[in-house]
């Protein structure tokens, strides 16, 4: 059989089972079966490829899920989800009613904890790890977390804490770092092989504990010992800055060696207090084309023949909103030396590499530190730069504080670039941009953008960076309807509106007229309804600046208005409107159509919208459930 030693493992008490000499063997199935099970649904590669000696090693040692695993963002758990009794629900991942691309809680007993934002896993073991400690459980937690998510401030603050004892107590936690970005150096040798388990060992511990103790009484000594150990520590290993936090460094080891791993969890599994591991490893470990290009290899957007890789584009292409942003941000820095792009390490995901190659004095790539980034730019703003901070709307929550504290109440002309705004497919609803309209509209000094397509967000993007005020435009994930891009930049009218469709129905002549007023790429399936219905349909474009002329116009002209956008419905954009029409004394029905109060699960784009009612049958359909096709409403007089 093709998997015939990892079909028999279902859970890691399985695995526990198995002799230590099996454990490459079940790698190397492990390691087939996720690219095989990834190549036909999508999804993470290159990251899961380089944690599977990792993930086995983790298992077999601790007593899960007694002992607690927590994987920093999570995109690297597929080995985890496939030893841990998921293994037959692979072909359904990150499809709507399937498994997870992330841990998730309701998943799983082995997920202990839900993640898909960076640097969270410190934190979180280190509560649990207290919380057995006043409990009286004798339980382990581990925290893996990887080089990229350690930029980010979250992750020291947590070793700032885990290190120091409360009321005489320090947490029996492990930190695993996941060292992807460097080789495997010669420090990662027989010799370092051979100091990792020394270090890890009881009798190190037990030894470095005793003359602590003894030494104590002769602080010139202790020093001097102190200072011996620092050193010849760091001569090895690059952790002095670990053992300042508190933790007992051991590493860096090589993160595909089960006999190096197993041997050293063990040691470590059995000492007191706060541990630190460092692995080194490879993405795309095992499958060539990944090891070559881990970048590319990082996710799989559908299917592909392994033995092939990643299939080459044919023909022309819709350009994504991302890559209409990336080619805006270098023909703007063009004609503005002022502007600099920023982000917070997602250069790739945001379009920015061309804009990193031909003005690399003027990108910065701030790491996973969204707070740091938002702030960084309020500085450069100070100086005169025009900064453009690009960044997934779920991210940019991360830095609300510093949006609000730093760049709004200073009124500073920072503009954000909020990609993957809306409901974002496999990667669910940590990913999903719902919030944004919400979260920023309710800013003092903050407009906010929602172009309908792709031109639209390039003029959008270049009316935006005109203002000397902190602005926001927002814009989905993947492309558009594929509408020609005008090479021209032209500011849009601020704050204005547009109608693109206007109803034939007659007011007052019996069937009900009816505005749609569109916030974002939703006009397009707003159109396609407003065709049945024959309404009346505008772009709106400004969320913040809200177009009040044009609002107020279309509640004197029709019966009813249906606003229409991919962001949640409390306090979104329909919410704008409601408080624009009451500012006018204006009084007639208004539906809102957005994304429901609730977290909306993971699946194809297409589903997720239809399943929130937000394509064109089902905006047709909600309006046809409220309003009717013949209405017999007679509809109020304004206020005075």
């Amino acid at each position: 059989m093709k998997y015939s030693l990892l079909n028999t493992i279902n859970s890691p008490a399985d695995l526990r089972r198995l002799p230590r000499h099996e454990l490459q063997r079940l790698a190397d199935e492990l390691r087939a079966f996720v690219l095989e099970s990834v190549s036909k649904t999508g999804g993470h590669l290159s990251s899961n490829l380089g944690t599977v000696e990792l993930t086995i090693a983790l298992h077999y040692v601790f007593n899960t899920p007694e002992d607690r695993l927590v994987w920093d963002v999570g995109h690297q758990t597929y080995p985890h989800k496939v030893l841990t009794g998921r293994r037959d629900r692979m072909g359904t991942l990150r499809q709507l009613g399937g498994i997870g691309g992330f841990p998730r809680r309701d998943e799983s007993e082995y997920d202990t904890f839900g993640t898909a934002h960076s640097s969270t896993s410190i934190s979180a073991a280190h509560g649990m790890a207290m919380a057995a400690k006043i409990k009286g459980e004798d339980r382990k937690a581990v925290a893996i977390i990887g080089d990229g998510a350690m930029t980010a401030g979250m992750a020291f603050e947590a070793l700032n804490n885990a290190g120091v004892a409360n009321a005489g107590m320090l947490g029996d936690m492990l930190v695993v770092l996941n060292d992807n970005d460097m080789s495997i150096s010669p420090p990662v040798g027989a010799l370092n092989k051979y100091l990792a388990r020394l270090m890890s060992g009881k009798f190190y511990a037990t030894a470095r504990e005793g003359a602590k103790q003894v030494l104590k009484n002769a602080p010139p000594l202790f020093e001097l010992a102190r200072r011996f150990e620092e050193h010849a520590k760091g001569m090895v290993v690059p952790g002095t800055i670990f053992e300042e936090f508190g933790f007992n460094y051991v590493g860096p080891i090589d993160g595909h060696d089960l006999d190096s791993l197993i041997p050293t969890l063990e040691n470590l599994r059995d000492l007191k207090g706060p541990q630190f591991l460092h692995v080194v490893t490879k993405k795309g470990f095992g499958y060539k084309l990944a090891e070559a290009d881990p970048v590319k290899y990082h996710a799989a957007s559908g299917k592909f023949n392994p033995a092939e890789g990643f299939a080459k584009a044919t023909g022309p292409a819709k350009p994504a909103f991302m890559h209409v942003f990336g080619q805006w941000l270098c023909d703007m820095a063009e004609k503005d030396k002022r502007l600099v792009g920023i982000t917070p390490a997602m250069r790739e995901g945001s379009g920015m590499v061309e804009f990193h190659k031909r003005f690399p004095t003027r990108y910065h790539d701030v790491g996973i530190a969204e707070q740091h980034a938002v702030t960084f730019a309020a500085g450069m703003a100070c100086e005169g730069m025009k900064p453009v901070v690009a960044i997934y709307s779920t991210f940019l929550q991360r830095g609300y504080d510093q949006l609000i504290h730093d760049v709004a109440i200073q009124n500073l002309p920072v503009l954000f670039a909020l990609d993957r705004s809306g409901l974002v497919g496999g990667d669910g609803a940590t990913h999903a941009g719902a919030y944004d309209l919400a979260y920023l509209r309710c800013i003092p000094n903050m407009s906010v953008l929602a172009p309908a397509d792709e031109n639209e967000c390039r003029q959008s993007l270049y009316t935006a960076f005109l203002q000397d005020s902190p602005t926001a435009v927002r814009y989905p994930r993947g492309t558009g309807v594929g509408v020609e891009i005008q090479t021209e930049m032209t500011a849009l009218p601020w704050g204005k509106g547009e109608i693109r469709r206007e109803s034939g129905i007659a007011q007052g002549r019996g069937a009900q007229r009816i505005a749609i007023l569109a916030f974002g790429t939703l006009l397009y399936p707003a159109l396609k309804a407003a065709e049945q219905l024959d309404a009346t349909v505008a772009n709106m474009r400004f969320v913040k600046p809200l177009d009040d002329e044009l609002v107020a116009e279309l509640a004197r002209t029709h019966d009813a208005l249906v606003t229409v956008e991919e962001g949640c419905v409390m306090g979104g954009a329909g919410s704008a409107v409601l408080e624009s029409l009451q500012k006018s004394g204006l009084n007639l029905p208004v539906l809102q159509l957005g994304l429901p109060d609730e977290f909306v699960e993971h699946g194809d784009p297409a589903k997720q919208l239809a399943g929130c009612g937000l394509d064109a049958a089902g905006i047709e359909q909600s309006i046809l459930q409220r309003f009717g096709s013949r209405p017999t409403l007679v509809r109020p007089a304004a206020s005075s």
